[in-house]
C-alpha cells in the first residue's frame, strides 16, 4: 500500500478547497446554521430538498407505478374527471383516490382544476405521449423487488427478478428459453425499441446503406423504422428463433416486408450472416460482459467487407463525469440482470479499435437518458 500511496497524485488547489468545504459542510452545528443566515439559507435549503427528494424518491416511483397500473392517466386523457368519477375509474375508496391524486399533482402528473375536478398534468400528459413508457413502468416491478436489498445486490448474494427475466442474456439455448418468456421479451423491446429507433436515427445518417443487418433487433422495431426513413434500403434481423418468428410474422404486414426479413441464430455462438454493408447492434453491448462484447464485435467486423458500418446505440456512462441515467438507472438495471454493464464511449471505442474497426465517431445525443450513437468503419483486413 506504501507504494501506491506513493505514486498516488498530490491533491489540486480545487480538490483541497472540496476536502476543506465537506468537511464544514459536514457539521451539523453548520447546518443549523447555514440554514438561519440569509446568505446561506437558499443553499442549504436546496440541499435539504434535493437530499429529501433522494430519500423520498423509491415513494414517487410508487407512485408513479400506481397511476400507471390503474389506467389513471389513460383514464383523464379525453378530459378532466370529478374526484369520484376518478375513484370508480380506479376502482379506490374515495379517500385512497384523493391521496393518489394529490401525491400526483405534487410530482407533476395530474393537475387539480379550481373546478374541482382532476386533469393530466404536463408530465402526465407527455408519459402519454412516449411509446412503451407505460410498458417500462409496469416492467419495474421486478426491478423495484431487486433493489429492495442494495447492498446484496452490489454484492452479488441477492437472486434478481430481473436475472430469471432475461434467460436469453446468459446464452441459454434457443430452445430452453419458454416461449412465454420470449413474448414477454419481444413485447416490452418492441414497446420500448421505437423511442430508441428515434433517436438513433435523428443522430446517425444511413442513407448510403444498402443493406442492414440488425442483431439482436428483436421483432424489428428499428428495421422498420428504417425502412421507413429510406424506401430502398433492405433490413434483416438476426435474433433467437422464437424472436425471429415474431419479428417475421410483425413484417409480414408491414408496408416495407418486401424489404424486411428475419433470421434465426445465436451471436453468441454462431458467425453472422454476410452481405450487408452495415451492421446494427441497438441496445445489445450493455446487457452483456466485456469478453461476449469482444467476440461479438470481432464477428460483427468478420462479417462486414473493408469499409462497412457498424451502428452502435445504447445508453452510456459518463465515463469521468458520471451521468443519472447511464451511471444509476442503467448501471443498477445491468446489475440486477447479472451480466452485462454500461460502458463510457471511450470504453467502447477501445473495444471497437481492438476488433479491428476505425474512424471511430460518437455522435452527440439529444436525449442521453434514452440512448447515445456510435460508428466505426470496418478497417482493412490484415
Amino acid at each position: 500500500m506504501a507504494a501506491l500511496e506513493d505514486t498516488d497524485p498530490a491533491p489540486g488547489i480545487a480538490e483541497r478547497l472540496a476536502g476543506w468545504r465537506n468537511r464544514i459542510v459536514a457539521q451539523p452545528r453548520f447546518q443549523r446554521w447555514a440554514a438561519r443566515l440569509p446568505l446561506t439559507r437558499g443553499i442549504a435549503r436546496r440541499d435539504g430538498e434535493r437530499l429529501f427528494d433522494l430519500v423520498a424518491g423509491f415513494v414517487h416511483s410508487q407512485v408513479l407505478l400506481a397511476c400507471v397500473e390503474l389506467d389513471l392517466l389513460e383514464a383523464l386523457r379525453a378530459g378532466p374527471l370529478p374526484p369520484e368519477q376518478v375513484a370508480l375509474r380506479t376502482g379506490l375508496p374515495p379517500e385512497a383516490a384523493e391521496t393518489l391524486v394529490r401525491a400526483a399533482t405534487a410530482l407533476g402528473l395530474l393537475r387539480m382544476e379550481r373546478s374541482g375536478r382532476v386533469a393530466l398534468g404536463r408530465l402526465g400528459a407527455a408519459l402519454l405521449g412516449v411509446d412503451g413508457l407505460a410498458d417500462m413502468i409496469r416492467h419495474h416491478r421486478l426491478f423495484y423487488g431487486d433493489l429492495s436489498d442494495p447492498v446484496a445486490l452490489l454484492r452479488g448474494e441477492a437472486e434478481t427478478e430481473l436475472a430469471r427475466f432475461w434467460p436469453y442474456v446468459f446464452g441459454a439455448a434457443p430452445g430452453t428459453v419458454p416461449p412465454e418468456t420470449a413474448q414477454a421479451y419481444s413485447r416490452l423491446m418492441a414497446s420500448s425499441q421505437v423511442l430508441v429507433s428515434e433517436e438513433t436515427l435523428r443522430a446517425v445518417d444511413l442513407s448510403g446503406t444498402r443493406r442492414l443487418l440488425d442483431v439482436g433487433g428483436g421483432t424489428g422495431a428499428f428495421a422498420v423504422a428504417v425502412a421507413a426513413r429510406w424506401p430502398r434500403l433492405q433490413a434483416c434481423v438476426f435474433d433467437l428463433p422464437p424472436v425471429a418468428e415474431a419479428a417475421r410474422a410483425r413484417f409480414a404486414s408491414d408496408s416495407a416486408g418486401a424489404r424486411l426479413e428475419a433470421r434465426a441464430g445465436n451471436f453468441r455462438e454462431e458467425s453472422l450472416p454476410e452481405g450487408f454493408d452495415t451492421i446494427s447492434l441497438i441496445r445489445v453491448l450493455y446487457d452483456h460482459a466485456d469478453a461476449t462484447v469482444a467476440a461479438l464485435l470481432s464477428r460483427v467486423a468478420a462479417a462486414l467487407p473493408e469499409g462497412g458500418r457498424i451502428v452502435i446505440s445504447e445508453p452510456m456512462s459518463g465515463g469521468a463525469r458520471p451521468q443519472r441515467a447511464g451511471d444509476v438507472y442503467f448501471a443498477f438495471y445491468t446489475m440486477a440482470m447479472r451480466t452485462g454493464r454500461v460502458r463510457a464511449p471511450e470504453r467502447i471505442a477501445a473495444l471497437l479499435e481492438a476488433a479491428g474497426f476505425e474512424a471511430i465517431r460518437v455522435h452527440p445525443a439529444a436525449r442521453p437518458f434514452v440512448t447515445q450513437a456510435i460508428t466505426a468503419r470496418r478497417g482493412r483486413v490484415r
